[in-house]
């Protein structure tokens, strides 16, 4: 018997072509040389290949309210279409049948598209964990080669274009995770820098990516995708990014001040430069920048620590807060995370330091404020403690 011919469309970024055969993709070509209200009727049949579509559905959809189509208009697209589908597969008769009252596919024509492949990949990926789960979401985003039919602008694209699109993202993330976990840091960065491609808004991506560049010791890379990030959003949103972004910023400015080799911090801050300033930030994101710390030294057993700083006596209500606030801002290093803790602290995190250097820098805060305002009847408190690194599970 006679096997079904199986002939293959790709959707997901440019319109393309092929056979089936032994279940990969042959002879694949591009449809270019056609008009757009020709390509995207002939992309509206594929789309729906598995049902008839009537006359007055295809009049409606590509010429609203018929302004002036008729029958004869229709027929003349539709020959159109057959050329055009003879072009592409000159082996293959009578494509696309005429019934009373609407149009078919030959259903002895058997159509895969990318769309439908990458769709059941997602389902299955929603049916399994592990490594089945790993692979279907692997497949799943590596046939997403761009959005569906980009340079297809008609209304009924909208809608599927946004739903291939929110599926692509979610497999993405869901990916991430499993990939985090096994800590592919190589393979994290090839999924953020296509998903960035597709929606450089969803700040997970670049997140993941700064993380991945983290682990892999490469914080000067980590800084530059942050900041390229922060001037794309500024320039086409308008916003600034959100703490989760900020807090892997802060874990590798401090990282890529380690890397410099300087023997103590004392020696870091005298040699800082003067116009950077400590990050000040609200105490729920810098909880944020500890956990990641945390996480950081349970895999390089490194050391930091955590100061609070108070204020006794003098003006602690305003005049005294802001000034410690400058000297805290101008006598830590560039990028050390500081949060208020209420109306007479603040907490700092110190990155690369132990609790002896810690009181270096304090001891150097202190004298700076008071050299500062010498006529200052406040008095600084502190407490110094070692940052524990996070509890690995056994």
């Amino acid at each position: 018997m006679r096997e079904r011919q199986s002939l293959y469309f790709e959707l997901l970024g440019s319109f393309s072509y092929g056979y089936i055969e032994d279940g990969k993709v042959s002879e694949s070509g591009t449809v270019l040389k056609t008009g757009r209200k020709t390509r995207s009727f002939l992309q509206y049949f594929i789309i729906h290949h598995e049902r008839s579509i009537s006359s007055e559905e295809l009049l409606e959809e590509f010429w609203p309210g018929h302004d002036g189509a008729s029958a004869d208009t229709l027929r003349r697209m539709l020959f159109k279409i057959r050329k055009l589908l003879k072009n592409m597969f000159p082996e293959q008769e009578n494509l696309l049948l005429t019934l009373p009252g609407c149009y078919v596919w030959n259903p002895e024509v058997c159509l895969e598209l990318d769309t439908r492949r990458f769709e059941m990949a997602c389902m299955e990926a929603g049916k399994h964990s592990g490594e089945e789960q790993e692979r279907q979401l692997l497949l799943a985003v590596s046939l997403y080669k761009g959005d569906f039919l980009l340079d297809n602008d008609n209304d009924w694209t909208m809608g599927l274009r946004q739903y291939y699109r929110a599926l692509y993202l979610d497999a993405c993330r869901a990916l991430l995770l499993l990939l985090g976990k096994k800590e592919k840091w190589t393979e994290i960065l090839g999924i953020c820098e296509q998903a960035y491609r597709i929606d450089f808004a969803v700040e997970d991506f670049t997140v993941c990516a700064m993380e991945a560049l983290i682990a892999m010791g490469q914080p000067e890379q980590a800084i530059e995708k942050y900041e390229a990030f922060k001037e794309k959003m500024l320039e086409e949103l308008g916003l600034p990014p959100t703490g989760r972004a900020e807090q892997m910023y802060i874990l590798a400015m401090g990282l890529r001040r380690r890397s410099t080799g300087a023997p103590d911090i004392f020696k870091l801050l005298c040699e800082e430069n003067g116009e950077e300033k400590a990050f000040f930030c609200t105490f729920e994101m810098f909880q944020g920048v500890v956990a990641l710390e945390r996480r950081h030294l349970a895999r390089t057993e490194e050391k930091s620590a955590l100061a609070i700083v108070g204020l006794e006596g003098g003006d602690t209500s305003s005049t005294d807060m802001r000034r410690l606030e400058r000297i805290l801002s101008e006598g830590l290093r560039a990028g050390d995370p500081v949060a208020r803790l209420g109306a007479d602290s603040y907490i700092f995190m110190l990155t690369g330091a132990d609790t002896e250097r810690a009181r270096l820098v304090t001891g150097r805060l202190d004298r700076a404020f008071h050299k500062t305002y010498r006529h200052s009847k406040a008095r600084l408190t502190y407490h110094i403690a070692p940052l524990w690194p996070e509890q690995k599970e056994k």
